[in-house]
């Protein structure tokens, strides 16, 4: 009975202590540095959902972006407001911003600070949601509609963290854009920092107001400061879901299958292809894909291969370059520039694929319509020898090799002959001045 107790005691320790070693009391840092996409939403709401569990001081978001998806901010906003623990956002390092999405993370974080040199603004939801922009004048309904619904939403994530919620609606509205030391006069942002061990030290000891009215008081001093990054599956994600890599994979997978499909056998090409496809259609899935573009893309490929078996031309590989072209440009469904295709990598990738798929299809062309060389149909029309008296039969020797030979007549040992037909292993001549 005395171990059982002793064991029990083992087991009660281990869990007390194991409770006790989850509470880090750390600062956690996390970055953003690029769009808002499904992967940084991911990427930042997961680092908050375990700095709670962990119970640690304090959240920090390190941020420097031009903006993104809507459904992207509002997710990590969401981590933001539910969290247990103070989140602060600090816009760094010097020459960062925080724009369009960028300004929506800041106002909504418990805590709001900015280096020199950064700036923060230029919110409007044509940016920010997509949609087409029209004569500022007169707005459609649909844009007066998103551009409300902007608008309401920041000016309630102002008015909930203490902040200037007229400024907040004006950089919806108008899309203005401020420094850090007019966002702290205009009090759209709390402090100014000049790296993260500043502003902890700035922080501690201040009171913050939860989500739920609570009251939480910072104490960072001596606290430890810990840098998390994306795992290696997040940053690939994350770098093939730039919008100009995803078009290149796509259109490296699709030029990959074209070279094997036009040439079978060739492996390295249909693997390669292969999984840049794969990839280009992975990282889709964290992009603003207009279907009908995409769908376009691949009907140009397709074009292109049934071309090499169909010759019409150049009337389907026309249809091609025109398939290609549309898809391209439709593919990115937001007028965002953030998430959109840079031109200066649209264009040429656009031009080296359709110009390779040219190529390859010329070249196949050329080579379907040179003369055989080898083999039976090699022979037909070779010139050779005779080596043995035909009457009518007897043997030649053509392209180094001695065949059975039969023609019409006699023809003498050593004359010259001319291939005309292959019928097995034999051959059918007739003398070469005959031929010509």
């Amino acid at each position: 009975m005395i171990w059982k107790k002793w064991f029990a005691g083992c087991v009660i320790g281990a869990v007390l202590l194991s409770s006790t070693a989850w509470a880090e009391d750390r600062v956690v840092v996390v970055e953003i540095s690029g769009a808002i996409n499904p992967v940084v939403a991911e990427f930042v709401s997961v680092e908050i959902e375990e700095a709670n569990a962990t119970r640690e001081a304090l959240i920090l978001i390190r941020m420097d972006t031009p903006g993104g998806l809507d459904t992207s901010m509002r997710q990590i906003i969401k981590a933001i407001q539910t969290s247990k623990i103070p989140v602060a956002t600090f816009v760094a390092p010097s020459g960062s911003r925080a724009a369009s999405a960028g300004t929506f993370i800041t106002i909504a974080s418990h805590i709001a600070a900015m280096a020199p040199g950064t700036n923060i603004g230029a919110a409007h939801p044509v940016n920010l949601m997509g949609g087409k922009e029209g004569d500022p004048k007169e707005p459609s309904p649909m844009e007066e509609k998103i551009l409300n619904d902007a608008s309401a939403y920041i000016r309630s994530l102002a008015e909930a963290r203490g902040r200037n919620a007229f400024w907040a609606e004006q950089a919806v509205r108008k899309s203005v854009s401020i420094s850090a030391e007019e966002a702290k006069k205009l009090a759209v942002i709390d402090l100014i920092a000049n790296n993260v061990e500043a502003l902890v030290l700035a922080v501690d000891g201040r009171e913050i107001k939860m989500g739920d009215d609570t009251k939480v008081t910072l104490a960072l001093k001596g606290k430890t400061i810990v840098y998390h990054e994306m795992s290696p599956r997040e940053n690939v994600l994350d770098t093939i879901s730039n919008p100009n890599i995803a078009y290149i994979l796509m259109m490296i997978g699709l030029v990959g299958l074209y070279f094997e499909l036009s040439n079978p056998g060739l492996i390295l090409p249909g693997i390669l292809g292969g999984i840049c496809m794969i990839l280009a259609l992975y990282a889709m899935q964290t992009l603003p894909i207009n279907y009908a573009g995409l769908l376009l893309i691949l009907l140009g490929g397709i074009l292109f291969i049934v071309e090499l078996n169909t010759p019409t031309f150049g009337l389907l590989s026309a249809g091609g370059v025109v398939s290609l072209l549309l898809g391209s440009l439709m593919l990115m469904d937001t007028d965002d520039p953030a998430m959109q295709i840079s031109r200066s990598v649209l264009y040429p990738t656009l031009a080296t694929s359709i110009l390779v798929a040219m190529g390859t299809l010329y070249l196949a062309t050329k080579s379907a319509q040179i003369k055989p060389t080898s083999g039976a149909e090699g022979l037909i029309g070779a010139t050779g020898v005779v080596k043995k008296t035909l009457d009518p039969e007897g043997n030649v020797y053509v392209h180094g090799e001695l065949w059975a030979a039969v023609c019409d007549g006699t023809i003498t040992e050593g004359e010259n002959v001319v291939v005309e037909k292959v019928d097995g292993l034999k051959v059918k001549v007739k003398k070469a001045d005959a031929a010509s």
